[in-house]
C-alpha cells in the first residue's frame, strides 16, 4: 500500500478550537495515526531554544529542523506525548514562550518547507488523523475528509486559561485573549500558508459544544463519507467541555 492510499482526516483551526484534543479522540477510535502539526513546529521552537540559537540565524534553524526527529503519542484527554529526538518533552513545549517562538518560526518559508516532508512522512496505514493550520490546504490537500474547527476567541482564550492553570501555570485571561488575537492575525495574514478553511472543508464551530459532541460529529462524517465500519461513534464522557 502506497502513502497515497492510507486515508486521511484533517483537522485545521486557530489555537484553542479544541482540534488538538478532538484529534485525539478520533485517532484513538479509529486506531489510525496521530499527527499534531502545531507540536511538531513547537518541538523545533524548544530544540532551537535549548541549542542557544537566534531563530533569526536561519541557517542554524534549518540545520536543527533537519536533524530532528519527531513522534506524536495521543492519550486523551490529556495532551498528546511529545517525543523529541528520543525525549519527552510534552510538558516543556506547550507554555506560551515556546508557542510565541513557534508561530515565528512557522511565518518562515524555509522552516515550512523542511518540516513538510517530515509532516508527510507521518501518512502511515492504517490512517491519519493530522490536526493543525494547513494540513488540508497545505500539507494534505488530498485528504478523504477536511475538517476546519472554529471557536470565538473569548471561548478559545478561557479554554487555554484553564489548560494552563491545570497544569499549574500562572496566565493572564485578558493577556491571553491578546496574545491568540495576535497569533490568528499572524496565521491568517502570513503569505506562506495561511490560515484559511480548504474550500473542500467542512466547518464546526466548537464554541457551545463539547468535546464529546464534536468527535461525535467529525466521526459520523468519517463513516459517512470513507465507508469505514465498526468505528464507534457513540458519546463518551470525557470530563471536557
Amino acid at each position: 500500500m502506497t502513502s497515497l492510499n492510507v486515508p486521511v482526516l484533517t483537522l485545521d483551526g486557530p489555537s484553542g478550537s479544541g482540534k488538538g484534543t478532538v484529534g485525539q479522540f478520533c485517532a484513538q477510535r479509529l486506531g489510525w495515526h496521530y499527527l499534531d502539526s502545531g507540536a511538531l513546529y513547537r518541538a523545533l521552537a524548544y530544540t532551537v531554544d535549548r541549542s542557544g540559537i537566534d531563530i533569526d540565524d536561519l541557517e542554524a534553524v534549518l540545520c536543527v529542523a533537519k536533524k530532528m526527529q519527531f513522534e506524536c503519542r495521543p492519550s486523551p484527554p490529556e495532551p498528546a506525548e511529545i517525543v523529541v529526538n528520543g525525549d519527552n518533552v510534552g510538558n516543556e513545549v506547550r507554555n506560551e514562550g515556546v508557542g510565541e517562538t513557534a508561530s515565528l518560526l512557522a511565518q518562515k518559508p524555509e522552516v515550512r518547507a523542511v518540516l513538510l516532508d517530515l509532516q508527510r512522512e507521518a501518512r502511515r496505514p492504517p490512517g491519519l488523523v493530522a490536526d493543525g493550520r494547513d494540513m488540508g490546504t497545505v500539507v494534505f490537500p488530498e485528504a478523504d475528509l477536511k475538517i476546519f474547527l472554529t471557536a470565538s476567541v473569548e471561548e478559545r482564550a478561557q479554554r487555554r486559561y484553564n489548560q494552563l492553570k491545570l497544569k499549574g501555570f500562572n496566565g493572564s485571561l485578558a493577556d491571553l485573549f491578546q496574545a491568540i488575537q495576535e497569533r490568528d492575525a499572524r496565521d491568517v495574514e502570513r503569505t506562506t500558508s495561511p490560515l484559511v478553511a480548504a474550500e473542500d472543508a467542512v466547518t464546526i464551530d466548537s464554541t457551545n459544544l463539547t468535546i464529546d459532541e464534536v468527535v461525535t460529529r467529525v466521526l459520523d462524517l468519517v463513516l459517512n463519507q470513507l465507508d469505514i465500519a465498526g468505528i464507534d461513534t457513540t458519546e463518551r464522557e470525557t470530563g471536557l467541555t
